[in-house]
Protein backbone atom coordinates (compact mmCIF):
# COMPACT_ATOMS: atom_id res chain seq x y z
CA UNK A 1 0.00 0.00 0.00
CA UNK A 2 1.42 3.38 -1.07
CA UNK A 3 1.61 5.92 2.00
CA UNK A 4 -1.16 8.80 1.34
CA UNK A 5 2.23 10.79 1.78
CA UNK A 6 3.84 9.74 -1.24
CA UNK A 7 0.79 10.21 -2.76
CA UNK A 8 0.25 13.65 -2.05
CA UNK A 9 3.78 14.57 -3.32
CA UNK A 10 3.41 12.72 -6.58
CA UNK A 11 0.07 14.19 -7.29
CA UNK A 12 0.36 17.68 -5.80
CA UNK A 13 3.49 18.69 -3.99
CA UNK A 14 5.80 18.07 -6.61
CA UNK A 15 3.97 20.18 -9.36
CA UNK A 16 3.04 23.44 -6.42
CA UNK A 17 6.93 23.16 -5.30
CA UNK A 18 7.97 23.35 -9.02
CA UNK A 19 5.98 26.50 -9.60
CA UNK A 20 7.32 28.05 -6.22
CA UNK A 21 10.84 27.73 -6.75
CA UNK A 22 10.65 28.62 -10.48
CA UNK A 23 12.28 25.44 -11.54
CA UNK A 24 12.13 24.44 -15.46
CA UNK A 25 12.03 20.93 -15.28
CA UNK A 26 10.02 18.58 -13.07
CA UNK A 27 12.86 16.67 -12.88
CA UNK A 28 14.94 19.31 -10.86
CA UNK A 29 12.35 19.07 -8.08
CA UNK A 30 14.02 18.48 -5.20
CA UNK A 31 12.89 15.43 -3.29
CA UNK A 32 13.42 13.25 -0.13
CA UNK A 33 15.73 10.14 -0.82
CA UNK A 34 15.91 8.49 2.40
CA UNK A 35 15.80 9.21 6.44
CA UNK A 36 19.13 8.04 7.99
CA UNK A 37 18.56 7.47 12.17
CA UNK A 38 21.31 7.27 14.48
CA UNK A 39 20.56 6.13 18.61
CA UNK A 40 24.18 6.22 20.45
CA UNK A 41 24.04 4.15 23.72
CA UNK A 42 27.72 4.54 24.13
CA UNK A 43 27.45 6.00 27.54
CA UNK A 44 24.85 4.31 28.99
CA UNK A 45 25.82 1.09 32.12
CA UNK A 46 25.45 -2.23 31.03
CA UNK A 47 26.25 -1.33 26.80
CA UNK A 48 25.33 -4.77 26.17
CA UNK A 49 21.22 -4.61 27.40
CA UNK A 50 21.38 -1.03 25.94
CA UNK A 51 21.63 -2.40 22.64
CA UNK A 52 19.69 -4.77 23.03
CA UNK A 53 16.69 -2.25 23.80
CA UNK A 54 17.58 -0.11 21.32
CA UNK A 55 17.30 -2.44 18.60
CA UNK A 56 14.08 -3.40 19.91
CA UNK A 57 12.74 0.03 20.40
CA UNK A 58 13.81 1.57 16.76
CA UNK A 59 12.22 -2.26 15.18
CA UNK A 60 9.09 -0.97 17.18
CA UNK A 61 9.35 2.78 15.71
CA UNK A 62 10.26 2.35 12.02
CA UNK A 63 9.46 -1.01 11.11
CA UNK A 64 12.38 -2.06 10.12
CA UNK A 65 15.49 -3.99 11.50
CA UNK A 66 18.36 -1.47 13.24
CA UNK A 67 21.76 -2.23 12.18
CA UNK A 68 24.49 -2.11 15.00
CA UNK A 69 27.16 0.21 14.84
CA UNK A 70 30.78 0.05 16.32
CA UNK A 71 33.44 2.26 18.23
CA UNK A 72 36.20 2.68 15.68
CA UNK A 73 39.22 3.38 17.78
CA UNK A 74 39.35 2.98 21.87
CA UNK A 75 38.87 5.69 24.38
CA UNK A 76 39.94 4.71 27.72
CA UNK A 77 38.34 7.47 29.72
CA UNK A 78 34.77 6.02 28.29
CA UNK A 79 36.13 2.46 28.96
CA UNK A 80 35.51 2.12 25.38
CA UNK A 81 37.30 -0.93 23.35
CA UNK A 82 37.52 -0.23 19.19
CA UNK A 83 34.96 -2.74 17.58
CA UNK A 84 32.84 -2.09 20.69
CA UNK A 85 29.24 -2.44 19.86
CA UNK A 86 27.79 1.57 20.54
CA UNK A 87 24.73 2.33 18.95
CA UNK A 88 22.26 1.01 16.47
CA UNK A 89 21.17 3.00 12.44
CA UNK A 90 18.78 2.41 10.26
CA UNK A 91 18.51 3.50 6.63
CA UNK A 92 14.39 4.21 5.25
CA UNK A 93 13.68 4.72 1.98
CA UNK A 94 10.59 4.79 -0.35
CA UNK A 95 7.01 3.67 1.09
CA UNK A 96 9.10 3.63 4.75
CA UNK A 97 10.21 6.51 4.24
CA UNK A 98 6.98 8.37 3.44
CA UNK A 99 5.51 6.29 6.33
CA UNK A 100 7.97 7.07 9.12
CA UNK A 101 8.05 10.90 8.13
CA UNK A 102 4.20 11.18 8.24
CA UNK A 103 4.27 9.34 11.80
CA UNK A 104 6.88 11.60 12.39
CA UNK A 105 5.45 15.18 12.11
CA UNK A 106 1.91 14.41 12.41
CA UNK A 107 2.12 12.42 15.68
CA UNK A 108 5.15 12.16 17.33
CA UNK A 109 6.18 16.06 17.36
CA UNK A 110 3.15 17.61 18.88
CA UNK A 111 3.57 15.08 21.60
CA UNK A 112 7.13 16.68 22.90
CA UNK A 113 6.30 19.03 25.81
CA UNK A 114 5.81 22.42 24.93
CA UNK A 115 6.72 22.21 21.69
CA UNK A 116 7.05 25.30 19.18
CA UNK A 117 8.38 23.76 16.46
CA UNK A 118 11.72 22.36 14.78
CA UNK A 119 15.08 24.90 14.34
CA UNK A 120 14.64 25.40 10.64
CA UNK A 121 18.37 26.28 10.06
CA UNK A 122 19.93 22.99 10.98
CA UNK A 123 20.79 22.18 7.60
CA UNK A 124 24.57 21.02 6.53
CA UNK A 125 24.80 23.59 3.36
CA UNK A 126 23.83 20.51 0.80
CA UNK A 127 20.27 20.10 1.60
CA UNK A 128 20.36 17.47 4.40
CA UNK A 129 18.71 17.78 7.71
CA UNK A 130 19.17 16.60 11.08
CA UNK A 131 16.86 16.77 13.80
CA UNK A 132 17.52 15.47 17.46
CA UNK A 133 14.86 13.46 19.55
CA UNK A 134 15.55 13.50 23.05
CA UNK A 135 13.07 10.96 23.94
CA UNK A 136 12.17 7.96 22.40
CA UNK A 137 8.60 8.30 24.36
CA UNK A 138 7.34 10.76 21.80
CA UNK A 139 6.49 7.93 19.04
CA UNK A 140 2.68 6.02 19.88
CA UNK A 141 4.44 2.56 19.28
CA UNK A 142 6.41 2.68 22.57
CA UNK A 143 4.48 1.94 25.86
CA UNK A 144 5.67 4.07 28.41
CA UNK A 145 5.36 1.16 31.15
CA UNK A 146 8.10 -0.88 29.29
CA UNK A 147 10.80 1.92 28.61
CA UNK A 148 13.89 1.17 30.97
CA UNK A 149 16.19 3.79 29.89
CA UNK A 150 15.64 7.02 27.68
CA UNK A 151 16.93 6.37 24.38
CA UNK A 152 17.76 9.84 22.24
CA UNK A 153 17.97 10.05 17.99
CA UNK A 154 19.58 11.62 15.26
CA UNK A 155 17.41 11.63 12.02
CA UNK A 156 18.69 12.85 9.07
CA UNK A 157 16.53 13.74 6.11
CA UNK A 158 18.24 13.06 2.98
CA UNK A 159 17.17 15.20 -0.10
CA UNK A 160 17.92 15.42 -3.76
CA UNK A 161 18.71 19.03 -4.01
CA UNK A 162 22.42 20.90 -3.02
CA UNK A 163 20.69 24.26 -2.30
CA UNK A 164 19.77 24.08 2.00
CA UNK A 165 16.39 26.38 1.10
CA UNK A 166 15.02 24.23 -1.74
CA UNK A 167 15.21 21.40 0.87
CA UNK A 168 13.62 23.49 3.32
CA UNK A 169 10.69 24.50 1.21
CA UNK A 170 10.22 20.49 0.62
CA UNK A 171 10.16 19.87 4.00
CA UNK A 172 8.06 22.07 4.69
CA UNK A 173 5.66 20.95 2.35
CA UNK A 174 5.78 17.45 3.86
CA UNK A 175 4.32 18.95 6.92
CA UNK A 176 7.58 19.85 8.88
CA UNK A 177 6.84 21.90 11.65
CA UNK A 178 9.56 24.77 11.41
CA UNK A 179 9.83 27.33 14.44
CA UNK A 180 8.87 30.76 14.00
CA UNK A 181 8.33 32.92 10.67
CA UNK A 182 8.55 29.86 8.38
CA UNK A 183 5.68 28.62 10.35
CA UNK A 184 3.35 31.89 9.51
CA UNK A 185 3.63 31.02 5.45
CA UNK A 186 2.74 27.12 5.53
CA UNK A 187 -0.09 26.29 3.94
CA UNK A 188 -2.08 23.54 1.59
CA UNK A 189 -3.32 21.53 4.59
CA UNK A 190 0.35 20.43 4.93
CA UNK A 191 1.24 22.84 8.17
CA UNK A 192 -1.00 20.38 10.74
CA UNK A 193 1.64 19.58 13.14
CA UNK A 194 2.46 23.17 13.64
CA UNK A 195 -1.01 23.73 14.89
CA UNK A 196 -0.58 21.30 17.38
CA UNK A 197 2.62 22.29 18.92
Amino acid sequence: MIPVLQTLYKEKLRDSLKTQLALENVHCVPKLEKIVINCSVGSQGERKQAIEDAVNEVTLITGQKPVITQSKKAIANFKLRAGENVGVKITLRGPRMYDFMMRLVRTALPRVRDFRGVAPRAFDGRGNYTLGVNDQSIFPEIELDKIKRTLGFDITFVTSTNNDDHARELLRALGMPFRGKINQTQGKGEGQPSEAA
